[in-house]
């Protein structure tokens, strides 16, 4: 059987080259040509404007959100024992949680440069409230630790928790200012006066025995000069002094050095000391794949101290299973990955260090929690952040999260996307109004 006649080749222009095909993206072989493109789709999408902006809006919300219900099914029976109505702790975190939606609103409609001048007399604040916390009389002293300033009745404030905020703030003008004159190149300018006022903090918290925060106050202080440009060898020296400092306060104290021997512990051990520790991870171990269901927590019941502020995590897995406690992981490394494109891509310095520097604190401080819960970490008491029961830790977080959404709407790619966002909106309601007036005519 005869073939075909092969179709004609288009005549070859001798005249000049060729031109050059269209270049394709390569991909690797060994993944699908659909799996290639949805990762190159979802790259482009992280890559937008908005991306980084509505991610910490959705993620903040959502940690807030299933925060809320954690500590009503975690602290139930906690209010119980103490003779309290069920929902009392509940109805303080809602309550703390609507002051701060105010403050995460506020924060966000202000400009950056108001954020900027309310760093002096935040940090102004921080140390006064610090320092009345020493007084006696004043100060209270909750599971061995004297942090609390009590507002009457059953209302206290943690300044501690203040003073991850001032510290932002305060650091990033601070570094902003010296940064446009020019002086960072010297090293009396760049520690001065920023670690000599952290260490006014770290000395004032640790006085009343919160080491967990003072951790989360070195790793801002960290972050801060490194974006600052501080040399490597600072940090190594730094280091090095820090871990000393760190080895003579657990040596020195035998209630840290129990909480350090319980890294990894499987059972109470000997007198109970790893208690906490153990039922922590009872309680994710009996979790399972997606838990026993939301209230039916059996380590709540009095097996687990704390079930609604340091433990909330261990309870979220007993109740919601490993589903639960990675959708709460994939909350945090969502509003990780959009704080630190904040940071990269706006060109203020101030906006850039502020951004950072709340990232680092929520991120620190998730890893401190989670981390004691997981059995990885000693217990450092503190909170998990957005999450946790506390109200003296949710409103600057809440602040927190606000100035974090003012800075992403500031930064010019943003803002231009969200300008041509209200732009198209009043083009089609002035259509839409036009064709319904049309209509009725």
């Amino acid at each position: 059987m005869a073939t075909p006649p092969r179709a004609a080749r288009p005549p070859r222009d001798h005249n000049g080259p060729r031109p050059a095909p269209a270049v394709r993206a390569e991909h690797p072989a060994t993944l699908p040509r659909a799996l290639y493109r949805a990762v190159a789709q979802l790259q482009r999408s992280w890559d937008r404007p908005l991306t980084a902006y509505y991610l910490i809006l959705g993620a903040s919300l959502l940690i807030t959100a299933l925060g809320l219900v954690m500590v009503f099914s975690a602290s139930e029976i906690q209010a119980l024992r103490y003779g309290l109505p069920s929902s009392f702790y509940f109805r303080k975190q809602l309550l703390a949680a609507a002051i701060g939606t105010v403050l995460l609103l506020a924060a966000w409609r202000m400009p950056p440069r108001l954020h900027q001048a309310l760093a002096y007399p935040l940090l102004c604040g921080s140390v006064l409230l610090l320092v009345l916390v020493q007084v006696p009389g004043i100060g209270q002293t909750v599971n061995g630790n004297t942090n609390w300033i009590s507002l009457g009745g059953p209302f206290q404030l943690q300044p501690s928790e203040i003073s991850k905020l001032a510290l932002v703030l305060w650091g990033a003008d601070l570094i902003a200012r010296k940064h446009r004159f020019g002086l960072l190149a010297q090293w009396k300018h760049l520690l001065v006066p920023l670690v000599p006022g952290t260490m006014v903090l770290l000395g004032l918290i640790l006085s009343g025995g919160d080491m967990g925060t003072a951790v989360i106050l070195c790793a801002v202080l960290f972050g801060l000069l490194w974006l600052a440009g501080a040399p490597v060898r600072l940090f190594t020296t730094t280091l090095a002094v820090a871990g000393a400092l760190v080895v003579i306060l657990v040596t020195t104290s035998a209630h840290r050095v129990s909480r350090l021997a319980c890294i990894g512990a499987t059972d109470p051990g000997p007198g109970d000391q790893c208690w906490q520790a153990a039922h922590g991870l009872y309680a994710l171990a009996s979790g399972g794949w997606f838990g026993e269901g939301l209230g039916a927590s059996v380590e709540k019941w009095g097996q687990l101290p704390e079930p609604h502020t340091d433990f909330i995590f261990a309870v979220t897995g007993e109740e919601l299973g490993l589903a639960g406690t990675l959708s709460v992981l994939a909350l945090f490394a969502c509003l990780g990955y959009a704080g630190i494109q904040v940071a990269a891509r706006t060109e203020d310095t101030f906006a850039r260090l502020a951004a950072a520097g709340v990232t680092t604190w929520i991120m620190t401080q998730a890893v401190i929690n989670i981390g004691a819960a997981l059995g990885l970490l000693p217990i450092a008491g503190v909170p998990l952040p957005l999450f946790s029961y506390g109200g003296s830790a949710l409103l600057p977080t809440l602040y927190a999260v606000g100035l974090l959404l003012c800075l992403a709407r500031n930064e010019p790619a943003a803002r231009a996307a969200l300008t041509a966002q209200r732009t198209a909106r009043r083009t089609r309601s002035t259509t839409r109004a036009r064709i319904m007036q049309r209509y009725k005519n």
